[in-house]
């Protein structure tokens, strides 16, 4: 029978140490807050332009200072996102002109009588 001698030297145990994490949980907010007005916009929905001013004040509130030195600040997206609610809400204020039965320009031509 062996005996089993332990030949590690404890002087030259190192402790671990976790790595820094990097701080990235604003990329996905920040680009919900960069793209829900777009489709707001392309939209017109009300909704969704809501989300985006949320989305983006929230970003701008949490963004760091290693996130204000690189990329577009976070001010934009929040302009941005109001511009989409003034896009939504615009055909209450200036309603579009109303409709004369003209067409659309796309259908057939009418047929000429001979």
């Amino acid at each position: 029978m062996s005996t089993k001698v332990d030949r590690r030297r404890p002087d030259l145990i190192v402790p671990y140490q976790a790595p820094a994490s990097k701080d990235n949980s604003s990329d996905f907010s920040g680009t919900l807050g960069s793209t829900l007005p777009m489709a707001a916009m392309f939209t017109r929905n009300k909704f969704v332009g809501w989300a985006s001013v949320v989305f983006s004040i929230q970003s701008w509130l949490g963004e760091g200072s290693e996130a204000k030195s690189s990329g577009q600040p976070a001010y934009f997206a929040v302009g941005m996102s109001l511009m989409s609610l003034v896009v939504t809400y615009l055909p209450m204020f200036l309603p579009p002109p109303p409709n004369l039965n003209r067409g659309t320009s796309t259908e057939a031509p009418a047929p000429v009588s001979l």
